[in-house]
C-alpha cells in the first residue's frame, strides 16, 4: 500500500507524519533516513492495530490532503508499505487460475522483485483491493 507522507524540513532535520494513520510520525536527520524512520513507524503502527484486532487504515491519494492547512507547507512523498505480512500467519490455497494469466503474472513478479514470489504479488494485489474496499 502507498501511504502519503508530509515532510517537514526543520533547521537540523526532517519530520514526517502520515495523515492516513492518526498518531504516526517520525522523523530523520536527512531525508532518507525519515523516510526509512517513517516506513519502520508505519510497520509498527499498523501491527500494534493488527493485534488489537482493529482495521489496516486505507492509503489515500495525497490529492486529498493537499488542501488541508495542517499540511501547508510540506514535501510529499510515497511510502510503500507491504501490509499483507502484518496481517498474520501465512495459510497454503489452492487457487485455479487460466496459464496466460499464471505466466503474465510470473513476468511482471520477475520485473517487479519487490513483490518477492507470485504468493506476494496475489497477497499484495489482494490486500489493496479488500481492505480499500472495507472503509466504502
Amino acid at each position: 500500500m502507498l501511504y502519503p507522507v508530509a515532510i517537514d524540513k526543520g533547521d537540523s532535520s526532517f519530520g514526517v507524519r502520515v495523515p492516513d494513520i492518526p498518531g504516526c510520525f517520525s522523523g530523520g536527520d536527512n531525508y532518507q533516513d525519515a523516510i526509512e524512520s517513517v516506513r519502520e513507524a508505519i510497520d509498527a503502527h499498523i501491527e500494534l492495530l493488527v493485534e488489537d484486532g482493529e482495521a489496516v487504515p486505507e492509503a489515500t491519494n495525497v490529492e486529498n490532503w493537499l488542501a488541508d492547512p495542517d499540511y501547508a507547507g510540506v514535501v510529499w512523498a510515497l511510502v510503500d508499505v507491504d501490509v499483507t505480512r502484518l496481517m498474520g500467519k501465512a495459510e497454503k490455497i489452492n487457487v485455479t487460475l487460466p496459464s496466460l494469466l499464471i505466466r503474465r503474472i510470473d513476468q511482471f513478479v520477475a520485473a517487479h522483485p519487490e513483490y518477492g514470489s507470485r504468493s506476494g504479488f496475489l497477497s499484495r494485489v489482494a490486500a489493496d483491493k479488500v481492505i480499500g474496499r472495507e472503509k466504502r
